[in-house]
């Protein structure tokens, strides 16, 4: 009489399990991963009774996982000397589907049909990762014997289809086999399988052997102290994860209990290749649940101005699906993401003050990123802004400062923090609008990435202080005596609106320059000159021609210059070689703001200048 057990599966489970096998994994490798993952999921229960003083059959079994290939036979086979099961096991687990609550899962998808596509999200709470299996196999046959004392072994074998079948297997270790007959014989290649759990299992707690061989070789390191991890143990593990074998310049290892269970090891690179030209880089942060990968190069995980972190993130908090693919809680990534981006700023903040130099470093290969992080990330944008560095008129040449010493080195009588925008040092220095800066002693940022200026338009202040670009700074020079009256200066001022008529939007005296005859000044309160340059740029690019932003800016005269003295005796005397003067005056000024595109005219108007010089 056979002692074979024949059981059907519910029809309820059938189209459970046609769901697993059909619809929910995207990628078929994933197998490999739940398989390991349950074997070491049975392993580690077993270690917990073995701890707990339970009495265990075959105690000296090794702890391990072992997966065995076999392209011949077109087999895959994982074995576990885990706490196995019983009989009644066997059908609670493997012969009922999501047996805590299948049928109302199935109401579940079938409710979700209707609406569309079947949303795999609903799967979730449900442990059915073994039946991936079918996705590539034939046939499964299982094998496996409880850990308790006095039970025997049992075989479960199955085609995925209609049922499956339990029968007593003797003389079976403690623990559990799984072998795959496979239809794609890709999977019963050594070299494939040993790659995809190098891929998702490599960092699973138990040694797991192919073919005999050790593979998971890397130790999840991020799940120690810090005391406990070496310097070597570090660098070794930046080199397999980061794919560098530079030292990184910062290693952050952050773990928290609350408000959300994380593991964090995180590196930032010593070098960015966005630096290099080399395109835009892809984050290296990868996604673990109990050190099994979930998403590698996780989306999400951190903004994206944070791409250039490698590293690991590991929560036991995540939510998944059965697949382990998909986030089930958007909010709860969000939140992940808000823990990690606040706590990582921190360390940079902390960094940044105990070793300036180092952070220097750091600054001038990812400073551009954090910048970015500046414009479009409101949340973390007042704990960026304390990470940006500049150089400034109180620094070296090639140093730079932070907002914070700006603000400690103000002087009483200063309300603003006052930058400006040059292509180099040399440039802001002879920049006519750092002139009142330099007389009154307040410190100028020196900004010469041309982004610069949008981080300041959207940071606004810092600590109370308005950010101000220094052609839009209300700044005056108390001068007792200027070589023009205010009554000659309007005069003048009136002349030179005359003569350039609308090219000008309005000519005044200047109460700000001390070396310079005149300033082309934005006449829009809210645009600096740079800001149209680029925007006229940007419109030119982009096939407009560059007119919408054209220039019709104010001019500023200096009353006490020996040349707008000169000129205001002229246009009494000379009024046509005044006026043509004075559009000189006008375009070179447009020069030093950047506002003259064609110098055409002005070079034609400086040779009859020159000429009626020459020939007088």
């Amino acid at each position: 009489m056979s002692s074979t057990e024949k059981h059907t599966f519910q029809a309820e489970i059938a189209q459970l399990l046609d769901i697993v096998i059909h619809s929910l994994y995207t990628d078929k490798e994933i197998f490999i991963r739940e398989l390991i993952s349950n074997a070491a999921d049975a392993t580690e229960k077993l270690k917990f009774q073995q701890t707990s003083g339970q009495a265990v059959f075959q105690p000296e079994a090794e702890l391990k996982i072992s997966l065995a290939t076999d392209e011949e036979g077109k087999t895959l086979t994982f074995t576990d000397a885990g706490i196995g099961m019983t009989h009644a096991e066997l059908i609670e687990n493997l012969g009922t589907i999501a047996h805590s609550g299948s049928k109302a899962f199935l109401e579940q998808i079938k409710a979700s049909q209707k609406e569309g596509p079947v949303d795999a999200n609903l799967i979730g709470q449900f442990g059915v990762g073994f039946y991936s299996a079918f996705m590539v196999a034939d046939k499964v046959s299982v094998f496996t014997r409880s850990s308790q004392p006095g039970e025997e072994g049992w075989k479960w074998e199955s085609d995925g289809k209609t049922g499956y079948e339990i029968e007593p297997a003797a003389d079976l270790p403690r623990g559990t086999k799984i072998v795959l007959h496979l239809r794609d014989e890709a999977y019963a290649k050594e070299t494939e399988v040993e790659s995809i759990i190098k891929r998702y299992s490599n960092f699973v707690p138990f040694p797991i052997e192919l073919n005999g061989k050790v593979v998971n070789t890397v130790q999840a390191i991020w799940t120690r102290s810090k005391n406990e991890v070496t310097e070597e143990e570090y660098n070794q593990f930046y080199e397999y994860v980061g794919h560098d074998a530079e030292a990184p310049l910062y290693r952050f290892h952050f773990n928290a209990d609350a408000p959300l269970a994380i593991r964090s090891l995180l590196f930032v690179p010593s070098k960015s290749i966005e630096t290099f030209g080399m395109g835009r880089a892809e984050s290296e942060v990868h996604l673990y649940c109990r050190k099994v990968l979930i998403e590698s190069k996780a989306k999400g995980l951190f903004p994206e101005w944070l791409r250039f972190l490698k590293g690991v993130v590991d929560s036991e908090d995540l939510p998944l699906n059965i697949s382990r693919e998909t986030m089930q809680d958007s909010a709860l990534m969000q939140k992940l993401n808000r823990v990690l981006t606040g706590r990582f700023l921190k360390f940079l903040d902390e960094e940044s003050r105990s070793d300036a130099e180092k952070y220097a470093k750091f600054f001038a290969e990812h400073g551009p990123c954090l910048k970015e992080g500046a414009v479009t990330d409101y949340e973390h944008r007042e704990p960026l802004s304390k990470l940006l560095r500049f150089e400034s008129s109180f620094t070296e040449k090639g140093k730079q400062t932070s907002f914070a010493d700006y603000v400690s080195r103000m002087v009483e009588e200063q309300k603003e923090i006052y930058y400006i925008l040059a292509p180099s040092r040399e440039a802001a220095e002879a920049s006519p609008f750092y002139e009142v800066l330099r007389e009154k002693k307040f410190e100028a940022l020196f900004l010469y990435d041309p982004r610069d200026e949008f981080v300041m338009d959207h940071l606004r202040e810092f600590d109370g202080k308005p950010l101000k670009a220094a052609e839009k700074a209300d700044l005056s020079l108390d001068q007792e005596a200027t070589a023009l009256s205010e009554e000659e200066a309007t005069a003048l001022a009136g002349f030179i609106k005359e003569t350039l008529g609308e090219r000008v939007h309005e000519v005044r005296a200047s109460k700000r320059l001390v070396g310079s005859p005149a300033i082309a000044v934005e006449s829009d309160k809210f645009m600096t000159s740079s800001m149209r340059r680029m925007m006229k740029a940007l419109n030119r690019d982009s096939g407009g021609g560059g007119g919408a932003f054209e220039s019709k800016p104010d001019l500023e005269i200096n009353p006490n210059h020996s040349m707008i003295a000169q000129l205001e005796k002229m246009r009494h005397t000379d009024a046509a070689l005044a006026a043509q003067v004075a559009e000189q005056i006008y375009d070179s000024a447009r020069v030093t703001a950047g506002l003259l595109d064609d110098p055409r005219e002005m070079l034609g108007r400086m040779n009859e200048l020159l000429e009626k010089l020459l020939t007088k």
